[in-house]
Formats: structure tokens, sequence, C-alpha cells
């Protein structure tokens, strides 16, 4: 069970010492910052505690790096890691750092693409919240309290084996940690007919901030403004969706001499006018990899359709035949063993192995990787430039490279774009993620990987071109100091979240003025000089009504 402190937990500025504009304190030293925890009145164990000393520090920092990227020597890392079991550590923790001007970072499941969970430059700490996993599932009311730390693996496992029958609408890779996903919106399979994650987070209570108290702005603001920039997000109550007890994938593949590039074409115009019970995505990549350059370019066409088999074939029979679906590439199974399907694992995983948190889980955490996204609104992309993209995937330079293209349409096209921060809704035929992964040293590979995100340009989004936070990309903007650093946010915040990041910023003036919780793409609060104006002339704050 979770602790009575419950849903959505917040820590975040029913703190003391309220720190002066006029005279910012001096950083203090990591002894003692160590002092507050322990000594100060914070009642933090020193056990909790992992100093780069300890034996243990390293098995505790690399336990969630995703990102080979980021477990290199050079690779900047925490002065302190802390691993707090309770709440009031939690809000010892953050009651320290502001003392001291000791700067913390939230991790959750480690999965922040740029790594700025836990490789900010030094003097920092980690604050990992692994232990915060629990989850509890109400079947008769259709919800669940999950914690922070929980991956999503696990969040699915414990809900399917309440019922088979609900199932919840996120992410696909089990590592991922819910409080980063929620944070930035969340989408998978489920996306066309229940919308995000955050879409289906509902209430929050608590002793400390709540849905109550927080206020409308600020809770609407914690679903999909992104992580580490408006507090700590302790545990979220979530509304659970019903999914039937059989449904059905598959994961096809074409090559381009199999009339992959036409099928592929056909499906930019098609797979958002689904009905949303499928869900097929597209990933663009290559195989035959030799010495100099990749051989054999492929089309992999993978599904999740909420009901049996005879009716896919029937709908796709009639809206998709160019794919050439047949009974023998659909397997029948349930939600659960579906998010196993699509996850990566071998094919005689059990659902058991979406518990498992560890690198043994199926993508090779080895690889170093960088990503960039996209979105496709109004008109596909020709597919004169859809080829030069896939030529471009037949170079060598990295040991992977691909294109994954993710339908929109169904409930994200009703869905209005103010109702969370996540913005990207009606319009959008589809989201690109542009992928490159490597093992060797060298920044090369994201040299190709910024090449070919250029050779998109003239075909998605623009004015801003749109990205999912989520899918976390310093290439397109970052932070600066006070004064400059909200117009510097405005460059890559309006990518991220369009209209609403003047709101995003009104709401972290009025909750964060001093910048506590903060990274190198977190909203900012406005300057000094222009708050009082800038804030009177946006929305008030409302609390909202349970």
């Amino acid at each position: 069970m979770l602790p009575t402190l419950p849903l959505l937990l917040f820590l975040l500025l029913l703190l003391p010492v309220p720190l002066s504009p006029a005279s910012p304190p001096a950083v203090q030293t990591c002894q003692d910052f160590i002092h507050c925890l322990i000594s100060g009145g914070g009642g933090f164990p020193s056990n909790l505690i992992y100093a780069p000393s300890n034996p243990n520090y390293s098995t505790i920092l690399e336990s969630t790096i995703r990102d080979a990227r980021f477990n290199s020597t050079s690779t900047p890392k925490p002065s302190l890691i802390l691993t707090p079991i309770s709440t009031s550590q939690i809000q010892a923790a953050v009651l320290c750092s502001r003392r001291h001007d000791f700067h913390i970072r939230i991790r959750s499941g480690g999965h922040d693409y740029e790594g700025l969970s836990q490789t900010p430059f030094p003097p920092f700490a980690v604050l990992d919240l692994a232990s915060f996993r629990n989850v509890t599932v109400n079947r008769a009311e259709k919800t669940a309290w999950v914690q922070s730390g929980a991956v999503l693996g696990e969040l699915y496992y414990r809900i399917a084996k309440r019922s088979p029958h609900l199932a919840f609408p996120a992410g696909v890779t089990n590592t991922v940690g819910v409080g980063g996903h929620f944070s930035g919106g969340g989408f998978g399979f489920l996306v066309r007919k229940f919308g995000l994650a955050a879409d289906n987070v509902i209430d929050c209570r608590g002793r400390i901030l709540d849905r109550a108290s927080m206020g409308q702005d600020f809770f609407w603001a914690i679903r999909g403004g992104g992580g580490n920039t408006f507090g700590i997000a302790v545990a979220w109550k979530i509304r659970l969706v019903t999914v039937p007890s059989t449904v059905t994938v598959f994961s096809v593949v074409r090559t381009i001499e199999q009339n992959g590039l036409d099928i592929a074409n056909k499906w930019q115009s098609v797979s958002s006018k689904l009905p949303k019970e499928l869900s097929l995505d597209l990933l663009l990549t290559t195989t035959n990899r030799t010495k100099n350059r990749a051989t054999i370019k492929i089309a992999i066409f993978s599904a999740l359709f909420l009901g049996k088999t005879d009716k896919l074939l029937n709908l796709m029979q009639s809206k998709f035949p160019e794919l050439g679906l047949t009974g023998e590439d659909c397997k029948e199974m349930t939600w659960l063993e579906s998010v196993v399907f699509h996850g990566g694992f071998p094919s005689n995983a059990t659902v058991e192995a979406l518990l498992d948190r560890s690198k043994n889980s199926p993508l090779v955490w080895t690889l170093k990787y960088k990503c960039k996204s996209d979105f496709v609104r109004g008109d596909p992309i020709p597919e004169s430039a859809l080829l030069k993209m896939w030529e471009k995937l037949m170079e060598i330079e990295p040991e992977f490279g691909g294109i994954l293209m993710f339908p929109w349409g169904g409930e994200m096209e009703e869905i209005s774009e103010f109702r969370i921060p996540f913005p990207h809704r009606g319009g959008n035929l589809y989201m690109i993620q542009h992928m490159a992964y490597w093992s060797d040293e060298g920044e090369r590979h994201v040299g190709w990987l910024r090449e070919l995100y250029d050779l998109a340009g003239d075909y998605v989004s623009r004015e801003p071109r749109s990205a999912y936070v989520n899918y976390r990309d310093l290439d397109i903007g970052m932070n600066g100091e006070e004064e400059e650093g909200y117009e510097r946010a405005r460059v890559w915040g309006e990518k991220y979240f369009g209209k609403n990041f003047e709101r995003l910023v009104r709401v972290k003036t009025a909750v964060d003025p001093e910048n506590l919780f903060r990274n190198e793409q977190s909203v900012p609060p406005l300057p000094r000089g222009i708050r009082s104006q800038r804030i009177a002339a946006g929305s008030q704050f409302d609390r909202c009504t349970l």
C-alpha cells in the first residue's frame, strides 16, 4: 500500500528560510549539506547517502543510466546520491538544498534523453526515487495510485494482475520511470483511443500540497510541463481504461523491393484516420550492414488492435489493403502480453519480464544514443523526400539508425491543445522520432543524426518546429542566466509547449520564483524586474474544485 500521503504529493515551497532576492546565499560545501540532512533537523539517515568514496556509489549511480553517453569517465558525477525511503526525507533534502544552495536533480527511471536527471556540473546531488515504487489498484473505481519511482512495466503488471480488462495508456519501454513520463505527457499504443498518460492523471490529495491547495494552474502545469521544474511528484492518481480480454498484435516487414516505399507513403495518409481501436506505427530502418554501408531498406509496421484478428483483417482490407496483412501475421493475446510483444523482449518472455528494472531488460543500454523529434501536420512528407531520408539511413555512421513514426488522430484529434501543457493535438498526422545508436567513441554520429533531422525540415511543423519534451533535445536550445533565461527558454519552450509556454512561465514564477527546481531545459520564472506586471496580466491561479 501507499503511505498515507497520497496521490500527487508535491514538496515545494512550504519550507522555511525563504531566499532573499537581494542577497542570495553563498554556495556552501557538500559537508554543510550533509550536516543539514543528518543533524540539522533533516533526519536523513546516513546509510541512505552515497558519496563517491562509498563502495556502492557506482552501483547506485549506474543502476538507471539508460544511455551510455552519460556513463563515461568524462561525465560529470554527482557529489552525493540520496536514496530516501519516506516523504519526510524528500522534504528534508529539498529544505537543505534550499538552505545551502546545493543543487539537486530528481531521478525516477533515468531515461532523460539528455541525461539531465543525473549529469549537471557539480556540485550537485541526485535524489533517487527508486524506493517509491508502490502501485495500488482500485478495481471497482478503475483508478490506481502509483508512486513516481515505479517503472511502467511494474505499473502495467500490477494493473493487469488486478483485472485483465484494465490498462493504462502510457509508453512502450518497461523501465521508463513514472515520474518523468507523466510529467512530460507520455504515450504508447493506446494513445489514439485514450490520449496521453498525463491526460489520465485525474486527482491529487495530500498533506503537503494537493490538487485543491496547489490550484488549478499548478495542477495543469505538472501534467505535461516537463520534469524537474515545479517540484517533486511523489505519487499520482490515474484513471484506468477498459480493454477487451483479447487484443491482436502484428509486426510485419516490407523491403523497398516489396513496395515498401509505396506502402510507407500510403501509411502517412491512412494511419491517423484509422479507427481509434487500432494504432499502427512505422519504423523505417536498414539491415544487412556491411563494412561501408547497409544494403537493404526495410519498413516495419507494428500494431495493437483492441479486438480479435478477424475484425482486424476486415478493417485492414478495407482501409489499408496495400500492406497485405494476413491471418498468419497476427497474434491474439492479452493486453499485458501485448506490452511484452512490443517491448522488444525475446519471443519466449513472460509478462514477469516487465518487472525487470535492470539493464537486462530488452533494449541494449550499453549503447550510446541520441534522438530528435518532429510532428507532421497537414500534408504528408512527399514520397521523394521520404526516400531521401531512407537513403540517409543506408550510411554506416550509426550502428542503428531509424525513423520511427507514430500516428496521431483518434482521441488526440479531439483533445484541446490547452487541456494540459502538451499542445500537439488536432491537425498532426503523426510524430517522428529520429534515432541513432552507436557503441564507439566520437560525436560524428550526433552530426549524422542532425543531418537526417535537417532532411525533414521542409515537411514537418514550422514556426515553431515542434518537438516532444520527453524526447529531450538540447540542440533546440538551453536556458541561460536569469535575465536572459526567459528569452532563451522561449526558443525551446515554444517548440515543446506552443502557446502553453507563457502559462507555464507564470505558474513557475508563482510557485518557484527562485528556480530551486531547474535544469538546462526547465521552465524558468520571469526575471524579477517584470514579474508583477506579467503575472497580473495573466491567469489568477484559482483553486480548483474537486
